[in-house]
């Protein structure tokens, strides 16, 4: 009876291996519980993400094993494209637009859409279709989409409490009160009324309309270059320039300069940003102890214009996974695991309790010092976000320092007058990748001069002309063809 049983067994095990001999059906590779070692590339910062506590983390709560490696914080494109044209067998990179649309246009890339499809379903939902548009490119995904969490303003102009009493003035809300405050430090103090560097300070610009490099005109786009109001910005600054209200080393400064001479007292006001508020504050300290810092918010012009920018959502990366990878099931599998909303938020924030916890309002602010020590990095091992949960993580991130939360809350005062370039929402884009680096540098070491004077602004349209020229008119006609069809 036994024999017959093993016998009967045997004839059954036999036509089931023969009958499947006929059909060859793809294994799904990530169905056994074998997972590869992964290889993630990631942008420039002076850390070792290999040795990161979130690093560990991921490796526990996916199953994953992955080895980072950094792009050096110098030539870091030609590293890249070395990599990529080595065929390096890399799994997941994180690319900027630019690098984004170079390499899938290059063919260096993997198109996505399948591999989300049967793998990437959380990813699919986490992401707005917004966001997955800005993907596309000849209407095929090469990239998952990292949105920025949240729009904020970035920054505005710092001047000490103590100054303001000295000259005994108040914080100016318009133009001509701004104008009417240098002119008292000037002649009631031996400061620098306005010290900084950049070519467009967005909180007095605004007053001038001018902001964005890219705004809606009637539904065609333009560039902030031809807009009149940029024209009688370089006159008031230049006006403030010739009447030694602003730094005379305005052109060759730079931020460390800038905060040196106003922590120092050698200037009144400074150009200023929630993430430098902490170190200024320190030093401001040592030197001035009694005194605070007041913020300057957009300053309102004649007709009643103000504004300043604001760093909107926009998708500032595209995560890829390279055609070399022979993990390529794995590496979407892994990054779909890294959303799920429970582990998204340990990976953003840590644990509620170790790394983070409520107040009486419900803000979520961090436990230093274990914030920082485990999740300071958190943002670099992000491979696409939970888009809804981020905007109201994130905000935590900006409570590390005490001064940082202060001074971004303030700054969001701004919010209700801020304006969004038109660009953050735009898909990675050829020609703009192509000359927007360019087209930026011509136009900030345009301004700078003018501010100064060693430009004549007599020749204002010249500088347009050439703008347009080297690349501007390419540039300005492919946003206008993305924004018309949008």
């Amino acid at each position: 009876m036994k024999k017959a049983i093993s016998l009967m067994l045997t004839a059954i095990i036999s036509a089931g291996l023969l009958a499947g001999c006929g059909e060859t059906k793809k294994a799904d590779p990530t169905a056994s519980g074998e997972k590869p070692v992964l290889r993630q590339l990631g942008f420039q910062r002076n850390f070792d993400p290999n040795q990161d506590p979130v690093a560990a983390f991921l490796e526990e709560e996916t199953g994953y094993k992955v080895n980072y490696e950094i792009l050096p914080l110098e030539n870091y494109d030609d590293k890249l494209n070395l990599l990529m044209a080595n065929k390096e067998e890399i799994d997941i990179v994180k690319l900027s637009g630019s690098q984004y649309q170079r390499l899938a246009n290059e063919g260096a890339l993997e198109p996505l859409d399948e591999l989300l499809e049967e793998y990437g379903q959380t990813l699919l939902e986490a992401n707005s279709d917004e966001s997955w548009e800005s993907a596309k490119i000849d209407g095929v995904i090469y990239g998952i989409p990292e949105k920025s969490p949240k729009p904020f303003v970035n920054g505005g102009l710092a001047i000490r409490d103590d100054i303001l009493e000295q000259v005994g003035m108040e914080i100016p809300t318009t133009l001509d009160e701004f104008y009417n405050l240098l002119v008292a430090i000037k002649e009631k103090t031996d400061m620098i009324p306005l010290t900084g560097f950049e070519h467009l300070v967005y909180e007095i610009a605004g007053a001038f309309g001018v902001v964005t490099q890219w705004e809606d005109v009637d539904g065609q786009v333009r560039n902030r270059v031809e807009n009149p109001g940029m024209v009688e910005y370089l006159e008031f600054m230049n006006k403030l320039y010739d009447e030694g209200l602003i730094d005379s080393e305005w052109p060759i400064n730079n931020s460390a300069v800038a905060q040196e001479k106003f922590t120092s007292g050698k200037a009144a006001i400074m150009t200023y940003g929630w993430g430098i508020s902490a170190a200024v504050t320190t030093a401001l300290a040592s030197n001035f102890p009694d005194s605070q810092i007041e913020l300057i918010l957009g300053l309102e012009g004649e007709d009643g214009q103000k504004g300043s920018w604001v760093q909107a959502t926009s998708v500032g990366w595209y995560i890829a996974i390279p055609k070399a990878s022979k993990n390529k099931e794995h590496a979407m599998k892994y990054m779909d695991l890294k959303v799920q909303p429970e582990t998204f938020e340990k990976l953003a924030i840590g644990i509620e309790g170790t790394h983070w916890e409520k107040d009486a309002e419900g803000k979520i602010n961090p436990i230093l010092p274990k914030f920082n020590e485990e999740r300071n990095n958190a943002d670099w091992f992000i491979t696409s976000t939970d888009q809804k949960l981020y905007e109201e993580l994130w905000p935590v991130r900006t409570r590390k320092d005490k001064v940082i939360g202060e001074t971004f809350e303030k700054l969001q005062a701004m919010m209700e007058y801020g304006k969004v370039d038109l660009n953050a929402t735009a898909p990675p884009l050829e020609v703009n990748a192509k000359y927007n680096q360019k087209l930026l540098t011509l136009e900030k070491d345009y301004i700078l001069k003018a501010i100064a004077g060693t430009e004549d602004l007599a020749n204002y349209e010249k500088f347009v002309a050439q703008w347009k020229t080297e690349g501007g008119t390419e540039a300005q006609k492919e946003m206008n063809d993305w924004y018309t069809s949008k």
